[in-house]
């Protein structure tokens, strides 16, 4: 990519799963240049993965090191001092046992910004432990809040723990960035997912605060207990997702369905009649199909949408009209987001292929390997 606000801004990136390529995705979709550094012989969760289907790795420069040689470790330290950033996201221990620790990288190039991406974080108790982001989810206290009532916590697929990290890892560049532009300093970016998973679970802590909020799955405002936020199936087997919470959004709703002369429907805010309204509403959205629905509800202030699987989302008419969407070599992904006025992205480049050590290590000015 040759544009974006990121253009100019040189990272290397040490290839992990999870947050560490997906926050490396998010930076290099602004228009970072990274190169991704693989570990020639490393085997992996990686290899689960198709190299050139793997979204996450899009918009990279690859270069394939041994890092145990200390040829290639030289010649890592030499890209690193030429970059703006670096990221890894190994276990705590690992960078310095290559040779590659922070105090090395610093001392070479003391603006760098080095990011690390962990599930724990660099100390604590846990800190050397393996875990995914379930685990990750679960310490945080997200993860019991996740659920129907009577049942076992329900993970959220990988998004908040990955995602939220990977959010979390990009601002911390970019925030480490500036500093470093405005003081010729560099540093390091500790961001552990357990850290992420509690800040995104703030206006929940709020809300647990002001005493609205119980330990009891599935009976609260967010958690489906509110029979105006949830999903509801329809007598196709598809589902809608209502949230009027708001009482105007919500006397529109009732006045769509037909229901806003039922007296029980005027107390929304009594929790006690929460159960009943769930299931009377159950038996209205199983009146008719989905898409019947939408048409009746969609895009009003009834705060109704479709539950669209992941073939439908891409083509739903607002996606489409956003461009939320792309194609890249045949594969359906998201688009780079937030958008710009001036300084807009170029399109995606899918995972690179194959090229010469040389011809990438020209890119970045550093002399051929003796081996090339």
């Amino acid at each position: 990519m040759t544009m974006g606000p990121l253009h100019g801004v040189r990272i290397v990136e040490f290839a992990a799963l999870g947050p560490a390529p997906m926050g490396t995705m998010l930076l290099a979709d602004l228009g970072a240049q990274v190169l991704r550094i693989e570990r020639q012989g490393a085997s992996s969760a990686a290899a689960l993965f198709d190299p050139q289907l793997d979204i996450l790795n899009r918009n990279r420069e690859v270069l394939a090191l041994d890092l145990k040689q200390p040829q290639d470790i030289a010649l890592a330290r030499q890209l690193i001092g030429k970059a703006d950033a670096l990221i890894e996201g190994f276990r705590p221990g690992v960078m310095e046992r290559l040779g590659l620790g922070p105090d090395v990288c610093l001392a070479d190039n003391p603006k760098l910004v080095y990011a690390r991406m962990t599930g724990w974080g660099q100390h604590g108790p846990l800190a050397m432990a393996a875990g995914h982001d379930i685990n990750y989810l679960a310490l945080s206290g997200a993860l019991h809040a996740i659920g129907e009532a009577g049942g076992a916590p329900v993970p959220p697929l990988n998004l908040v723990a990955d995602g939220g990290g990977a959010v979390f890892l990009a601002m911390g560049v970019l925030a480490a960035l500036l500093s470093a532009r405005s003081t010729g300093h560099g540093q390091v970016v500790d961001m552990a997912m357990t850290d992420g998973c509690a800040t995104l679970m703030s206006m929940i802590y709020t809300f647990q605060a002001m005493g609205q909020w119980t330990q009891q799955r599935g009976a609260n405002l967010l958690d489906g207990g509110a029979p105006f936020y949830g999903s509801y199936l329809c007598s196709d087997g598809k589902a809608l997702a209502i949230g009027p919470i708001e009482p105007q959004f919500y006397a529109l709703f009732l006045q769509k369905l037909g229901l806003q002369d039922d007296a029980e429907f005027q107390a929304q805010w009594d929790k006690t009649r929460w159960p009943a309204l769930k299931t009377k509403l159950r038996a209205v959205f199983a009146q008719r199909p989905r898409d019947a629905w939408c048409a009746l509800l969609e895009g009003t202030d009834a705060c109704v949408a479709p539950v669209l699987d992941m073939d439908e989302a891409p083509q739903h008419p607002h996606n489409r009209a956003r461009g939320t969407f792309i194609e890249v070599n045949g594969v359906t992904q998201p688009a780079p987001v937030p958008r710009f006025s001036r300084t807009v992205p170029g399109q995606p480049v899918g995972p690179a292929p194959a090229e010469a050590a040389a011809v990438v290590l020209a890119r970045w000015g550093v002399a051929v390997r003796p081996m090339d």
